[in-house]
């Protein structure tokens, strides 16, 4: 009698159903991977304009107006250099909307606004809590 000899290893079948679910994986995976980056990047635009905000009002309590970055000693970019700021004055100095403009792709938050009475916006698809709660 013969025997055949019994090959081992992967067939082509097999393969392609481990291919498929990485693809799957890889497919879920990368949306959420990406989003949660973004929220890392918001957050630094957040504390940039915080941080702002609050030297926006020290300013005002010593000169009782509102002024420039450099006056204010704002630094025109935030800590990484992810987002620009940038400062409207209102009338007389007496109010004023800071904006954080993303160096990066962001359509769902856009720009970040923050103004004197402490309203948050943006400019992106997105509503204001999801681009400021986290």
């Amino acid at each position: 009698m013969m025997r055949t000899k019994r090959q081992s290893g992967f067939t082509l079948i097999e393969l392609m159903i481990v291919i498929t679910i990485m693809a799957i994986l890889a497919a879920v995976g990368y949306p959420s991977y990406t989003e949660y980056v973004l929220r890392g990047k918001r957050s630094e635009g957040r504390a940039a304009l915080l941080d702002a905000a609050a030297r926006q009002e020290r300013r005002y309590s010593d000169t009782n107006q509102y002024d420039t970055l450099a006056n204010a000693q704002i630094q025109p970019n935030s800590e990484n250099g992810n987002y620009s700021l940038s400062v409207a004055l209102g009338a007389g100095n007496q109010s004023f909307t800071l904006t954080a403009t993303p160096n990066f792709q962001d359509p769902g938050c856009g720009n970040l606004t923050y103004t004197n009475a402490g309203v948050k916006g943006n400019s992106g698809t997105k509503s204001v809590p999801d681009c400021w709660a986290r």
